[in-house]
Formats: structure tokens, C-alpha cells, sequence
């Protein structure tokens, strides 16, 4: 008589079972993990500066929306931070960091032109795409024109000193020579990197848009008392100070509306660009005047006002100049990958050069190797044109040129605009 094996069946119950979980395995779709890996872009910034904090916030804007829509050719942006404390050890560190830890596909950098400054040998070294969204030297654009199969990794995602210079001395044409018959004009600026040229263009163009430079004070980024220039420029009966500041703004503006000054300030005040600006100065910036590349209530192109009305949704206050530059950046880092199909650095560079697109603060296109400033960003007509902004009633508001101007000059009953 036969035993028959009780655990047979068992036993092959549990053959198929397991079969039938190879199969499944095998039918099911693969896990997260191995899907494609996010596109990281660095934004190394001055997160704690009146003009910096926009940077990252913006380009968080920019990767949420293009995320949204279902990234580059399904691949998610994402945006890796690091704050350089307004130091450029700090932001070396950070850039060392970003491309060799991190692994990040570009770097966006600073609005401080000594930073970017010394970031751009590593960008050269580190063979790392890299766009700064508000420096403004133009040693920048300068040394990858002098240099450029070394260089060729940086991108001057902002204007030059130069061409900043001739925006304010447009729009100071317009505004204070035709409008209001002024003559003569005192520059103050701080002395930094970004400024030398500015202050050679504006010595350079102000007479010829008819304002006699009666006087040229640099101070340093450090002064904290602002009463003994002013003074001195008074003594000088000009009828305006042309601007260049950016590392300081706070201070001379709450000094100057202090100390009475009846001089208007016309020209760059980064920190001013600022929607938090009227109440870092607690209202003394009324009257005071910059040049910006955007504003909330001009609309520079379609994208600019809903940009800025979003990021006052988001973050509470209004971007300065350089978060409507990092948020443009950010886009069109998106758009050359996807051109060149490829996050390689020389064929983002490649696809960066070809660059023609629409953003917050115009038609973006990049200047070649044959321009003096190569991989700046185009200025004149139909490009980036700039404008001029001025804070009245605790706003904003865009004063120049005429097609987007939403209201006259407007000044404190301290500062003299009398007809000269």
C-alpha cells in the first residue's frame, strides 16, 4: 500500500504562489527611484540682502510652474540654495559645492559684482554653466570676450554698467533736462567693482544729454553717516544726484529725507528696486528715484505683471530687479535644455547662446563672441530696455519712458524741482 506525502500540495501551492508574485513583480511598473533624476540649478544669493532675497524666491517660482507643466521633456527643475552672506568666500564655497556635491546642471549667482566676480574662474574651471541675475560690472561679460574658450561658461543675465549708465542718462534726458530744465548734477556712488564703469558712462553721457558734472563723490560701501556728503553736495547748488548704489541704500535715503536735502536722487539704487523699500525706510524713500529692468505696474511684456502679482501673493512684498531676472533665468536654462536635448555643459552653453526668449523683463538674447560684451544680455529697442521708477505714496511706480509711464515725477515739498 502506497503512503501518499501529505505536504505535496502544499508544496506546490506554494510554487505557483510564488510564481504568480515574479509575474506580478515583472508586470508592475518599475519604482520611483528609478525614474529620471531631477534637473538641479544652484542659486547661490544674498538671502538676507534688500535686493538679494528676491533671487531665490523667484527662481522657486520659476521651477514650481515649469514643474507643473511637466518640467524639461518630464524631468522635474529643482532649485538647490545656498546663501553667501554677501561674501565671496562664502559663495566659492557654495559654488564648489553645488558642482562637485551637489551636482547641479547650472549656476544662478549673486547680484553683487565682486561675487560674481570671483565665481567666474570656477565656473571656467569647474566647466559650469553660470548667469548672474543683478551684477552689473562689466569686467563680467568683458573677460569672456578677452578669453572665451576659457570663460565661455559665464553669462551676464543682467545690463553692464554701461548700459546702465546710458539707460539713466535717457531717461535723465527726458525727465529732468526736457522736463524740468535742470543743468547741473553731482554722482555719488559707492566704490565697488560695478560702479567704476558706471561712473566712466555717466561722466560720459550726462553732458551730452545736457547735465554739467559739477562734482564726483565715491564713499565706501561701509559709510554710516551720509550727513557730511550731502552737505557737500549741497555747497555745490547742483540741481540732481545721479546714483550709484546698491550695496547701501537705506541709509542715505532715510539721511537724505533727515537731512532735509533739496536735491532729487536719480539714477541706480538696487536696494530702492525693493517692495519692501518704503518700509525699510520708513517712508523717507518717498521721491526718490531708480532705474530698474521691470516693475509691478509696468507691463514690460504680457509675463511681467502676473509675475509680480504672483510673487506678492506668495512672499508678501514685490520683487526686486533681481528676482524678475533670476525667474526669466530660470525659464530660459529650461528652454536651452531642452533645446540642446542635453544637460552637458557645452551644449547648454551652445543652446544658452542661441537664447531668444520673451521673459519678465523683455526679449532676452545673448550678445556673441565678436561683441566687446560677449554673453551679456542685449540692450536697446524691442530688447531689454530698462526704465525708471520712482516711490510716491508709499508705491512704486514706473515714471519712464512714456509708453509705459503710469504718472509724473512726484517729490517731498523739501526737494527743490523749481523750473531752472
Amino acid at each position: 500500500m502506497l503512503r501518499s506525502n501529505s505536504s505535496e500540495p502544499s508544496r506546490a501551492l506554494c510554487r505557483l504562489a510564488a510564481a504568480a508574485a515574479l509575474a506580478l513583480c515583472a508586470a508592475a511598473p518599475l519604482p520611483a527611484a528609478s525614474a529620471e533624476p531631477p534637473i538641479k540649478i544652484g542659486v547661490i544669493a544674498e538671502a538676507q540682502a534688500v535686493a538679494g532675497a528676491s533671487i531665490p524666491q523667484a527662481a522657486q517660482m520659476a521651477a514650481d510652474e515649469i514643474n507643473a507643466k511637466g518640467g524639461v521633456d518630464g524631468r522635474k527643475i529643482e532649485i538647490v540654495t545656498y546663501d553667501d552672506h554677501s561674501s565671496s568666500a562664502d559663495a566659492v564655497r557654495a559654488f564648489q559645492r553645488a558642482a562637485n556635491d551637489d551636482k547641479v546642471t547650472a549656476v544662478i549667482g549673486s547680484y553683487i559684482s565682486e561675487v560674481v566676480l570671483a565665481l567666474e574662474p570656477w565656473a571656467a574651471r569647474l566647466k559650469m554653466p553660470f548667469i548672474t541675475p543683478g551684477a552689473a560690472s562689466n569686467e563680467i561679460s568683458l573677460n569672456v570676450h578677452r578669453d572665451y574658450a576659457k570663460n565661455k561658461y559665464t553669462f551676464h543675465g543682467y545690463m553692464t554698467s554701461a548700459a546702465l549708465a546710458q539707460q539713466v542718462c535717457d531717461a535723465a534726458k527726458d525727465l529732468l533736462v526736457d522736463g524740468l530744465h535742470m543743468k547741473t548734477a553731482v554722482i555719488m556712488s559707492e566704490d565697488a567693482a560695478w560702479t567704476k564703469p558706471l561712473d566712466a558712462g555717466y561722466e560720459a553721457c550726462l553732458p551730452k544729454a545736457g547735465l554739467k558734472v559739477l562734482d564726483h563723490i565715491r564713499f565706501s560701501p561701509d559709510t554710516t553717516d551720509f550727513t557730511p556728503i550731502f552737505s557737500k553736495i549741497e555747497a555745490t547748488k547742483a540741481d540732481v544726484i545721479i546714483t550709484g548704489i546698491a550695496h547701501v541704500g537705506v541709509q542715505p535715503t532715510v539721511q537724505w529725507k533727515t537731512q532735509q536735502v533739496p536735491i532729487p536722487m536719480f539714477g541706480v539704487s538696487a536696494q530702492a528696486s525693493s517692495g519692501t523699500f518704503w518700509k525699510d525706510t520708513n517712508g523717507a524713500a518717498a521721491g526718490v528715484l531708480t532705474q530698474s529692468v521691470s516693475a509691478p505696474d509696468a507691463a514690460v511684456t504680457p509675463k511681467t505683471i502676473p509675475f509680480a502679482d504672483d510673487f506678492k501673493k506668495r512672499f508678501g512684498n514685490f520683487p526686486s530687479y533681481a528676482g524678475y531676472t533670476a525667474y526669466d533665468e530660470v525659464y530660459y536654462i529650461a528652454d536651452a535644455i531642452r533645446r540642446a536635448k542635453s544637460t552637458d555643459a557645452d551644449k547648454l552653453v551652445a543652446a544658452l547662446e542661441k537664447t531668444d526668449w520673451v521673459g519678465t523683463i523683455g526679449r532676452i538674447e545673448f550678445y556673441g563672441k565678436s561683441d566687446e560684451f560677449t554673453h551679456s544680455i542685449k540692450y536697446g529697442k524691442g530688447l531689454v530696455n530698462g526704465l525708471m521708477q520712482q516711490w510716491q505714496d508709499g508705491k512704486l511706480i514706473t515714471v519712464w519712458p512714456k509708453d509705459v509711464a503710469k504718472a509724473p515725477l512726484k517729490f517731498p515739498s523739501f526737494v527743490n524741482t523749481a523750473q531752472k
